[in-house]
């Protein structure tokens, strides 16, 4: 009779397979909430808000600033949770769920923007602690690459919070938040029940100091960790053309901030104000509320894309040509606003946004291979500063139309210009830095 003691170790091998999937699948439902919900629920929803007559455009500026200034401020808190990243993903997610809720019963614009800053602040807390734990439990059980695959669900979240305005959008916008809100908690406890089922050597992996910046640095890495690990778990071994840190010329860095903050303005007024323009074009909801689906579904097939194919691209190539992608869905709009334009602005910013975010965290890792901490820490910080300036800038514009531009064509001309111009300079700065450069 043959030996079958060989195939003992069989059982562990399948129940790390499955641990493995849980943190993935744990991680792609934690950012559809955290961003899809947390982050992005307000921009299908806000021209709901203005045929309802609950808010104004001056108030639905205001809002949106909040939610991004609560990012921010998020993002800077979220250390605190170095040690238990699991907590901060389970306080994020449910976070988000309550403050969400919360916003079907405010009393008034100011309540409704504190619970969008709260969201803000949660959704950073999600984001970094589910790329601290997840990079880290799947590098612990070897199977660390697929750690790009969780940030699929930032797109598929927007995806599904849009076509839930989309299809539900004759209903009140409470109604709606109400909806989203559930749709958060139920969410919040798929994920602590997978991280709950994903096996003790996953579920406790610490993570090591997580940074905001880590929250997309693994798009285009064989082998994702969080932040704070060395260069040389998460980037390719630094060529010879890579500066040593510190050594890269200030006035560089200084110009790889300004990319990058000009990145969070140009990404912002379209991914803020989008389903708010093509309701002028049609008033029904069935049509105004697709546009921003297609902005969600772009941006997940965009990740899916990254992780498969954009490994071995040079970083200055990939920013500039998303950069460039960008500026050209901005410019369209600013030409025409028909609806046509409109879905195919959310096409090109949708589909190029975290693909931008990947390729300029990858490049700041490259440019200071030894300690990027400090370019990341000044990158995210201008990032932040653009996309809080965005709504700010069309609520200053107001109802004036300077030049004949209305507060939408002046901010997407001002996009456009400024990713034009960077993706120039990302373009040609590559190429004067020759290939050797990933």
């Amino acid at each position: 009779m043959p030996d079958t003691a060989p195939a003992a170790p069989a059982a562990p091998t399948a129940r790390a397979e499955g641990d493995a999937a849980r943190v993935v699948w744990a991680g792609v439902v934690a950012l559809a909430v955290a961003m899809g919900i947390g982050r992005f629920a307000f921009t299908p929803l806000l021209p709901l808000m203005l045929r309802d007559g609950t808010l104004d455009a001056a108030g639905g500026a205001e809002w949106a600033a909040a939610n991004y200034a609560g990012y921010l401020v998020g993002a800077l808190w979220a250390s605190r949770f170095a040690a238990h990243p699991v907590s901060g993903l389970r306080s994020g997610v449910f976070g988000v769920a309550a403050s969400t809720l919360l916003v079907a019963w405010f009393d008034g614009p100011w309540a409704g923007a504190l619970w969008r800053f709260a969201a803000g602040v949660f959704s950073a807390w999600s984001l970094v602690c589910t790329s601290s734990w997840c990079l880290q439990a799947l590098a612990r059980s070897g199977r660390a690459a697929r750690g790009a695959w969780i940030y699929c669900g930032v797109g598929l979240g927007i995806a599904l919070a849009g076509a839930i305005a989309w299809l539900g959008g004759r209903q009140p916008a409470a109604w709606l938040w109400l909806e989203l809100g559930v749709l958060a908690a139920l969410g919040a406890l798929l994920v602590a029940h997978l991280i709950g089922t994903a096996g003790a050597s996953t579920a406790t992996a610490p993570a090591s100091s997580p940074a905001p910046p880590s929250a997309s640095s693994a798009l285009s890495t064989p082998t994702p960790t969080s932040t704070s690990t060395s260069s040389s778990s998460s980037s390719p071994s630094p060529s010879p053309s890579t500066h040593a840190v510190g050594s890269a010329p200030r006035a560089r860095q200084r110009a790889l901030v300004f990319c990058y903050g000009s990145f969070g303005f140009g990404y912002i007024v379209p991914a803020t104000f989008l389903p708010t323009m093509a309701r002028e074009q049609a008033a029904d909801p069935l049509i105004f509320g697709l546009t921003w689906p297609l902005f969600g579904s772009a941006a997940a097939l965009s990740v899916a894309l990254a992780a498969r194919h954009f490994t071995r691209w040079p970083r200055t190539r990939v920013w500039a040509a998303a950069q460039a992608t960008m500026g050209l869905g901005t410019a369209l709009v600013l030409a025409t606003q028909a609806l046509w334009a409109l879905a195919l602005c959310a096409l090109l910013v949708g589909g190029t946004f975290m693909v931008t975010t990947m390729a300029g965290l990858q490049l700041a890792r490259e440019r200071a291979p030894a300690n990027p901490t400090a370019l990341l820490a000044r990158m995210t910080a201008a990032f932040a500063a653009g996309q809080i300036a965005g709504p700010l800038f069309v609520r200053a514009v107001g109802t004036s139309a300077p030049l004949g531009l209305d507060a939408m064509g002046w901010a997407h001309a001002t996009a456009t210009l400024l990713l034009g111009a960077t993706a120039v300079w990302l373009a040609r700065s590559g190429a004067a830095r020759g290939h050797g450069e990933r």
